[in-house]
């Protein structure tokens, strides 16, 4: 039987006692950009030998992680597909966010969660992943969040990136005892309590059922600080009756589907209607301007996210077709593109987390270029939309 000295051996207060049925924990908060952290996590685990480790992490992160971020394996076409390029977008944005911060402290983000892992597999311990999957952590707060919310969302993350203010040996001290995704979260909870229920609230308890769940008597557990209080708190209550709701995406409610399809359907009534009352000549002159009005400011998205030339055709092409439905945008049509017309390459993923940080980096990496794409043209066919139909409108009234 190994040595387990874990009720009165003496680690500093990162390090919490917790106990459930006959399970006796060490939960250990960490910041995920501090050598001190991976310096404690090391050392408990070579001390407790603990039947288990429970890690904040779920298998895409565990995998960037300790494959180092395999880019040849990110299906670009794909994601544009499923229509998750903008959960790609801001899952960049909140990793350079860490990188930046990483960076000043000489710490890659999330090295003590690897090297929790590492230390457990080297010792012949096994591992267990708690977090739930990122993607579903992601659209889950991306759907959660109003249209006018999630443009202060992405400004936040947008400005934190462009920030060049260097970070005083004070805050650096505070953010080595916080996770940095926590103190981020904390900074916008009030603006965004729904996006800090979803990132932080609904985590510490998956957090909390799962390592409760883990195998063996006595666990070491590995999590960031942000997360050590919601899991302290809800750690005695049965709450495994809410995995199911908390890792299931909210489908799209009935009413903004059927809003959806409002838009479509009164342009081309609209335009059926002036057909009927002054001829088929003014119906093709307001068909006309719908395409121009819709067309013309998505090509000029792409022309100013430097898109591919047939990108821009397209979408100039597309726009006054997806805006007559809900079911994809021009902004998905262009990026879709811009990739298979110009792909970007392996150098550019691997150097995404430092180009997000310049105006420079937006057009010269290609992927970030995709979203450049992705962003404008969607932006010029929403500003069409709304002039194109007030126009057709206003002479159908008139």
């Amino acid at each position: 039987m190994p040595n387990r000295p874990f009720p009165a051996h003496d680690y500093p207060s990162d390090v919490h006692l917790l106990n459930h049925a006959n399970k006796t924990i060490l939960l250990i908060g960490t910041a995920h950009i501090s050598q001190e952290s991976i310096d404690l996590v090391e050392t408990v685990i070579s001390q407790e030998n603990p039947d288990c480790v429970c890690i904040e992490l779920d298998e895409k992160r565990y995998a960037s992680l300790v494959e180092k971020k395999k880019w040849q394996s990110l299906d670009l076409k794909q994601i544009i597909k499923d229509k998750q390029l903008s959960t790609l977008m801001v899952n960049l944005l909140m990793a350079s966010y860490q990188k930046k911060l990483g960076g000043q402290l000489g710490v890659t983000p999330g090295a003590e969660l690897l090297a929790a892992a590492n230390i457990a597999k080297a010792s012949n311990i096994p591992i267990a992943l708690c977090d739930r999957d990122v993607r579903i952590t992601l659209r889950r707060a991306w759907k959660s969040t109003s249209f006018f919310k999630k443009g202060y969302l992405l400004a936040t993350l947008f400005a934190s990136l462009f920030d060049s203010t260097e970070i005083s040996e004070e805050k650096l001290v505070e953010m080595k005892k916080k996770d940095v995704l926590s103190e981020l979260m904390s900074e916008m909870g009030e603006a965004l309590p729904d996006v800090k229920k979803v990132l932080i609230d609904e985590r510490d308890i998956y957090l909390s059922e799962k390592i409760k769940a883990a195998k063996g008597e006595h666990l070491v557990a590995v999590v960031g600080a942000g997360h050590v209080s919601g899991i302290k708190k809800t750690f005695k209550q049965d709450r495994s009756s809410e995995l199911k709701a908390i890792t299931t995406i909210p489908p799209v409610s009935k009413v903004l589907k059927t809003l959806g399809w409002t838009i479509p359907v009164l342009i081309i009534g609209s335009i059926i209607a002036i057909g009927m009352q002054k001829g088929m000549a003014d119906a093709g002159a307001n068909l006309l301007y719908w395409v121009l009005a819709n067309g013309i400011p998505s090509a000029i998205g792409g022309i100013l996210a430097f898109a591919n030339p047939f990108t821009v055709i397209g979408a100039f092409l597309a726009a006054p077709i997806t805006s007559l439905t809900p079911i994809i945008g021009a902004g998905y049509v262009a990026a879709f593109i811009q990739v298979m017309r110009t792909p970007p390459v392996v150098k550019e993923f691997e150097t995404v987390g430092d180009d997000i940080g310049t105006v420079k980096g937006w057009w010269k990496n290609k992927l970030l270029r995709v979203f450049l794409v992705f962003l404008f043209t969607g932006f010029g066919s929403s500003i069409g939309t709304y002039v194109g139909g007030y126009e057709i409108i206003k002479n159908l009234i008139s």
